[in-house]
């Protein structure tokens, strides 16, 4: 088994920040001392066959300098491979990407230099990991995020800049032209959900239930229509949105946000209550923790976890707690 790290690097990530960096990051991790061997991506989904690779000879410290999307892909590798137990496997990351959402949940700074000491310090601790089980061309396909799934609306979102970042064209102002191109095409749809394990958050709202909720043995059941789903062990997905307000990404619980239907001039109103987590008071939000749901449509409904779109509904979501050992302070 090799002491050594193996480093991850998706050139792609932060509009090819990652590449136009890859010498200041070099340069910094050769300092500290750290050992490794390194590859680049060549192509969407390979960070996942570089880590599973590596597994196989023997790393058991991986570095992964990208996004999101980079993450999820490691991750995936490390929960997929069957070399050895996932427990063995060390975590650390550097983030180069656009919305770096999970780094921020888990306290992780941009700055290249403070991201190289915490995983020089050796320092780390266990989260949790979600694990979805969807449609993918009628096919089932399962896939693990560490972050935040999305439905709806925000996976139209997601589908939309993920198309985008394939002809190279990113950034925030990008992120929200897609948001309200998306609405004027987005509509709520029936949605049946059933949340087992299940706690209800106020929401500050009387209203902010919907419709035809009841509570049965920890397990609640919902039918409405509805607009947009987040479940998500971290608290932030595109770009720095607050959509899960109360998620802890170490306590064995999924975070659930529903926004059930709400006109197009709410959503516009409320987009910047998304940064601070507000939007909550809204009537049509209503917020839910639980160990499983699952989804269904009376029509398919888009998926994205981690910012990459990947499917459809039904789906099912299930947490496992604390089980991916990341480098932190």
């Amino acid at each position: 088994m090799s002491d050594s790290f193996f480093v991850v690097i998706n050139p792609n990530a932060g509009k090819r920040r990652a590449e136009k960096d890859w010498h200041l990051i070099l340069s910094l991790l050769l300092n500290s001392g750290i050992k490794f061997n390194h590859k680049f991506t060549t192509h969407k989904l390979h960070a996942n066959t570089i880590t599973t690779e590596a597994i196989g000879k023997g790393f058991r410290k991986f570095i992964a300098i990208g996004g999101d999307g980079t993450f999820n892909e490691v991750t995936n590798a490390i929960f997929s491979q069957k070399t050895c137990p996932a427990s063995e496997i060390k975590f650390g990351v550097i983030c180069v990407g656009t919305g770096n959402d999970w780094c921020r949940t888990l306290g992780i700074p941009n700055d290249y230099n403070s991201a190289v000491e915490i995983i020089k310090a050796g320092n780390t601790s266990l989260f949790d990991v979600g694990l979805a089980h969807f449609n993918n061309d009628k096919m089932k396909s399962s896939r693990y995020f560490v972050n935040v799934a999305g439905m709806g609306f925000d996976a139209m979102v997601a589908k939309k800049v993920n198309e985008d970042k394939d002809s190279n064209r990113t950034g925030k102002i990008l992120y929200l032209k897609n948001l309200f191109l998306c609405l004027l095409k987005s509509k709520a749809i029936n949605c049946s959900i059933q949340i087992d394990d299940a706690n209800t958050i106020p929401c500050n709202s009387e209203q902010c239930h919907p419709e035809r909720s009841r509570r049965n043995s920890r397990r609640i059941s919902i039918e409405a229509p509805i607009f947009s789903i987040s479940v998500g062990i971290g608290k932030y997905n595109g770009g720095g949105m607050m959509q899960l307000p109360n998620a802890i990404a170490d306590d064995g619980l999924l975070d659930i946000t529903l926004i059930k239907k709400i006109s197009r001039f709410d959503v516009i109103m409320q987009t910047k209550n998304l940064y601070d987590g507000t939007f909550i008071k809204h009537p049509s939000v209503a917020l839910y923790q639980g160990k499983k749901v699952l989804i269904e449509a009376e029509e398919p409904v888009g998926i994205e976890l981690d910012g990459e779109y990947v499917g459809n509904t039904p789906v099912e979501f299930e947490v496992l707690p604390r089980v991916l050992r990341v480098f932190v302070k």
